[in-house]
């Protein structure tokens, strides 16, 4: 066997499968002497550490649990001019992260508040920033799971470890008083360490009726508004504008 498919074999069993994919096109720019050996072993191992980043972008991207890949380039601004769109884009620098910032979209369903949250924790993710979305209702449930099994701890430190925790639907359901407990034990563990994201359907002024308990509610709003960006989204529902669109023309 020749040392050439010798090479090839120590590539396949390293798994440096673009190294492989590009080695005879190297091979020939160097006996041609269009690169040197070390320009062309440089380019080579760049491959592999793209393709190493590609893998762990694509990791946190599907841990992540997000109930679609949206990001901004797919909200269509223009259908609710409540949002201030270089406000929402200045989150792609990622510097409420550094900042401990929470983000809270507040609106009627279907005005894209979880669109936008997702569109946040897909930047966090491909930036490889662990980032995980849970539905609030999914939340509480395992939670309470969690303490019947005397692992709340566990369960706790687990949501703690998230740079990026989105809670969507906070308010849909309503939430009893021990639910409402955990959830306050969970965003205090969070406060000023990591980021939350919050979508609600429900006013601030609300939450007390949410969560059975304003004193609770009041203690959860107090850590979560503080260092936060805070969105009401006004406006018509845009899950199911292109409907309206076709319904109007059809009109016409």
């Amino acid at each position: 066997m020749s040392n050439y498919n010798k090479l090839l074999n120590n590539l396949d069993t390293l798994k440096l499968s673009r190294f492989k994919a590009n080695i005879d096109e190297y091979i020939d720019m160097i006996n041609n002497k269009e690169k040197d050996i070390v320009d062309a072993l440089y380019e080579l191992t760049n491959f592999e550490i793209d393709r190493i980043n590609e893998m762990a972008i694509f990791g946190c991207v599907r841990t992540a649990n997000f109930p679609y890949e949206k990001t901004f380039d797919d909200y269509d601004f223009s259908f609710q001019p409540s949002i201030n769109k270089e406000v929402l884009l200045e989150f792609k620098n990622l510097r409420f992260l550094e900042n401990h910032e929470n983000i809270i979209f507040v609106g009627s369903p279907g005005v894209g508040k979880t669109h936008l949250a997702t569109a946040i924790g897909m930047e966090a993710a491909r930036n490889r920033q662990i980032t995980y979305f849970v539905n609030c209702n999914d939340l509480i449930t395992n939670l309470r799971k969690a303490y019947l099994e005397n692992r709340l701890d566990d369960r706790l430190r687990l949501y703690s470890k998230y740079k990026v925790l989105i809670i969507d639907e906070v308010g849909f359901l309503p939430i009893d008083k021990q639910g409402a407990n955990m959830l306050f034990q969970l965003i205090n563990k969070r406060y000023e360490k990591s980021t939350t994201i919050i979508t609600t359907n429900q006013p601030f002024g609300k939450w007390g009726e949410v969560f059975g308990d304003s004193v609770i509610a009041n203690a959860i709003l107090d850590r979560l508004l503080h260092h936060s960006h805070v969105f009401t989204i006004n406006g018509k529902s845009y899950r199911t504008k292109d409907i309206l669109e076709i319904e109007n023309q059809e009109l016409e």
